[in-house]
């Protein structure tokens, strides 16, 4: 072997080994938001792009006058939209009709102040409408503790705290099996989260469509706050996403409009900041 021939294969190893530890850290900073099983994603990866990452803009805020405007052409835009409203999600068989509930200190400080709610029991039955009054229009959620009672539970409490109010809903993704707008994270970093987390309520038939509100996480029973709304193709997720609720058929067409102006992409053409900004300006729970 040359020296010359050497040399380079020990470059080559060097910058393997900074890639990994690069991909390591990051992995680390950043909120997994979706798995995504689809082609698109394996060609995604094998291209270098972590599509499953929420961002990978670390601690960089950068000015209004210096974020990149979206690019023309259709890649940052959907395809198309299903307009089907997907059935909420049952169970195919219901939980106890009461759980208990656990809330752990997470590792990472709360991108906003919250107090995590009361460990024990909670009713695994009964809706909860939520407005979320945006930048863009009503959102209308309707929680349903059948489903995740100690989901529920949490959003309510956040909402409560005023903990989504003048927040941003950092992700948007247009791509074919996967079309959500994802929210919850004050920092709009897209690594926030509450302080605290909890456990997956998960089942194996779960089944994901237009209209349906889920849990983002970063791996099995991470919740926080972060959440997404499905409001068009989503056949890439796996069962691995809490379910707990509805979203209104009026609020799912202003989600279309923000997602056919695009994306500013950042995980991807087809994932990145909504190029129509949408912030939580409130979050109010019916009385």
């Amino acid at each position: 072997m040359s020296r010359k021939t050497h040399e380079h294969q020990l470059a080559q190893r060097k910058a393997q080994r900074q890639a990994e530890r690069q991909a390591e850290r990051a992995k680390q900073r950043r909120m997994l938001a979706i798995t995504i099983t689809s082609i698109a994603a394996v060609v995604a990866v094998i291209a270098g792009v972590f599509v499953v990452v929420a961002k990978n803009t670390g601690n960089d805020t950068p000015a209004a006058s210096d974020t990149p405007s979206a690019p023309s052409g259709a890649e940052n835009k959907p395809q198309s939209i299903p307009t089907a409203i997907a059935a909420p999600p049952k169970r195919p068989k219901p939980l106890a009709a009461e759980v208990d509930c656990s809330y752990t200190k997470s590792g990472q400080p709360a991108s906003k102040k919250a107090d995590a709610p009361a460990n024990g029991k909670v009713k695994a039955s009964g809706t909860k409408p939520v407005t979320l009054n945006t930048s863009v229009g009503d959102l209308h959620l309707t929680l349903d503790s059948a489903l995740a009672p100690c989901t529920v539970k949490s959003f309510l409490s956040l909402v409560g705290q005023k903990y989504f109010d003048n927040t941003k809903c950092h992700r948007l993704t247009v791509g074919t099996g996967l079309q959500v707008l994802q929210c919850g994270d004050p920092s709009a970093s897209g690594s926030g989260g509450p302080g605290y987390s909890f456990k997956d309520e998960v089942y194996p038939e779960l089944k994901y469509g237009r209209g349906i509100l889920a849990m983002a996480n970063s791996g099995p029973n991470t919740n926080g706050s972060q959440f997404f709304i499905v409001y068009g193709d989503a056949s890439g997720l796996t069962p691995a996403y809490t379910a707990f609720g509805t979203v209104d058929k009026a609020g799912l067409e202003l989600i279309d409009k923000v997602a056919n102006a695009g994306v500013i992409p950042e995980g991807g053409p087809t994932d990145g900041k909504p190029a129509t900004p949408v912030e939580i300006k409130t979050a109010t729970a019916a009385s």
